[in-house]
Parts: structure tokens; C-alpha cells; sequence
């Protein structure tokens, strides 16, 4: 195993953090160690410092995730507030798919809502999507995020990773295997540093993108209760929620979790809710539709840690 290098770094690191009050379903046990970069070199100094064997979990706003109890033996690095440059870049080379591109690079910390007016206020299409993924841009890349009919790798032009010996490197769609809601990193990349996404000029037609976004996602989706966003992926010709619903599920609970009224494809907590809850009913789901409806649905939410906190 490779010897630590010393580094002390500018930003907050804490041991013991609740993860509960960084994780949009609001439960999950503590993390070992929980560390907020000051900047993007503050990130890469302390990556370097960490042991090549150390588990480490990326965290944006805590969206699509379940942390159960017993909390996450390794370190947590929350991106989100740190890496938040955005900006548009000159193009310096033609894109097959947009004509004229107009680049747009956003650090892996940028709010995916904040991405989307972004393209809106600069008149740019293919990006209002963003504005219904309750994410990070880092989240995004990490899982192809999608949005009524929008996927996050569809735009992207290229993607700035960190591997686990700190270096950053550009690359391109290819060096990945995108699939739906899914993508699989090379080998000792540890995460996204941030992409640039290649879209054209809006000609009109896509300027209400954003706001028909924004205006769906409120009308449809528990907004303002804790969610973690679409608990299944929708399974081949089919819509999870569909399935769920059809299943007579919505409102079912166990403990504090609950599938939503408003939306079957979405679990709430409530007040004591605890992780367990959460993974009990998303099993409970699974084996329902399973049962009643012969189709076994795939988790979109990752979930991680330890079921109880062990010593060690």
C-alpha cells in the first residue's frame, strides 16, 4: 500500500459527519471522514494525500443516494459549493452532431438546474432538460442522467476526470461505456472533475425548455419533500412508476418511507425515518412487481455503506 503524502488542506474536513444532513432523502449514518475542498486545488492536494486503497464516495447534493445507518468506512468529498466555475468557451473544432457549437463547460459541482437557465439566459438549446435532474452536474456525468426525453451524455463533448493518483485528464465519450442511467469509469478514475457540453444557438423553438422543465418536474414529483429523485430505472418499453402504481403500491410504507402519491416512482421520508426503511420498502417494491407484474425493476438510486456501524 502505497505511504499517504502529507498534505493539509485549506478546506473543512471533519470526522463522524451524519450524512443525513447531506443527502436529500435526510438519512444515513456517519462518514469516517467528510471533506468540503476549498477549490479545485485544495480537491486535488487532498486526493493525493489518500491512501490508493481508501474507499472514497463523490457527493454532490446528495440526490440518488442511500447511505444506510451504519455510515460510509472511508471518506466522503462533497463537491457541491467547490467546483462551481461555469462559463461558455470558444469552440475550436467542428462537432458531428451540432453544426456551429457553442461549448459550454460546467465543473462537476454546478447545480444541473443552474446549468439550465445558464443555457437559457445565453439563448443556447439542448440543455433545459437539466433543469428537471435535482443534481449536480458531477451526478449527472456519473449516472446519464436524463429528462423528459434529455440525456446528459448526448451533449457532452468531453468530461475532465481525477484519477486517484491526483492527476486531471480530459477525455473523450469513448473512453466510457454509456448506457442508460449508467456509466462505467476506466479503471483508477475516481470521479469528474467537470465537462463541456457542445449545443447549438437556440432558433426559437427551444426557449421555453427550462421553464416547461421546471413547470413538469413541480406538477408531477413530490418537489420539496425528501426524495432522492426516481428510485427504479424504467424498465425496456415501460415506465416504472406505471408498474408500481398498476401494482397498487402508491402510499404503501414501511417505518418512515413512503411511495409517493404524487409520483409511484418516488420514495419520501418522514420524520424518524432511518436508512433501513428506505432499502426495506425499495425491496418491498422490487418483489411486488416482481409478483404481480413479472418485471423486475433496477434501482436507479445508489446505495452504500454499511447496514450497521462496525468497529475498525
Amino acid at each position: 500500500m502505497a505511504e499517504p503524502q502529507v498534505y493539509v488542506p485549506r478546506g473543512a474536513l471533519r470526522s463522524g459527519e451524519p450524512l443525513a444532513s447531506h443527502t436529500s432523502w435526510r438519512v444515513g449514518g456517519p462518514a469516517d471522514r467528510y471533506f468540503e475542498p476549498a477549490d479545485r486545488d485544495d480537491l486535488i492536494g487532498f486526493v493525493r494525500s489518500l491512501p490508493s486503497d481508501e474507499p472514497v464516495l463523490w457527493l454532490g447534493l446528495g440526490s440518488n443516494l442511500l447511505v444506510r445507518d451504519g455510515g460510509f468506512r472511508g471518506t466522503v468529498i462533497a463537491l457541491h459549493g467547490a467546483l462551481d466555475a461555469l462559463r461558455i468557451e470558444p469552440s475550436t473544432r467542428p462537432e458531428p452532431r451540432v453544426p456551429s457549437p457553442v461549448i459550454v463547460y460546467a465543473e462537476a459541482g454546478v447545480h444541473c438546474a443552474r446549468l439550465a437557465k445558464f443555457a437559457e439566459r445565453e439563448q443556447l438549446a439542448g440543455l433545459g432538460f437539466m433543469a428537471g435532474i435535482p443534481g449536480t452536474v458531477g451526478g449527472a456525468l456519473a449516472m446519464n442522467a436524463g429528462a423528459w426525453g434529455g440525456e446528459t451524455w448526448v451533449v457532452v463533448r468531453e468530461v475532465e476526470v481525477l484519477h486517484r493518483d491526483g492527476r486531471a485528464q480530459w477525455l473523450p465519450p469513448s473512453a466510457f461505456a454509456v448506457a442508460y442511467r449508467s456509466v462505467r469509469l476506466p479503471e483508477d478514475v475516481l470521479g469528474f472533475l467537470g465537462a463541456r457540453f457542445a449545443v447549438a444557438p437556440d432558433d426559437g423553438s427551444h426557449a421555453e425548455a427550462t421553464k416547461t422543465s421546471l413547470a413538469q418536474r413541480k406538477a408531477t414529483q413530490p418537489v420539496g419533500k425528501p426524495s432522492a429523485g426516481s428510485t427504479f430505472r424504467n424498465p425496456p418499453g415501460d415506465y416504472a412508476a406505471r408498474l408500481i402504481e398498476s401494482c397498487g403500491l402508491k402510499g404503501q410504507r414501511v417505518g418512515g418511507a413512503e411511495v409517493s402519491m404524487q409520483h409511484a416512482n418516488f420514495i419520501i421520508t418522514r420524520a424518524g425515518a432511518i436508512a433501513a426503511d428506505v432499502e426495506a420498502l425499495i425491496e418491498l417494491i422490487r418483489a411486488t412487481v416482481k409478483e404481480k407484474a413479472g418485471v423486475t425493476l433496477d434501482a436507479e438510486v445508489k446505495i452504500v455503506g454499511d447496514v450497521v456501524r462496525s468497529e475498525g
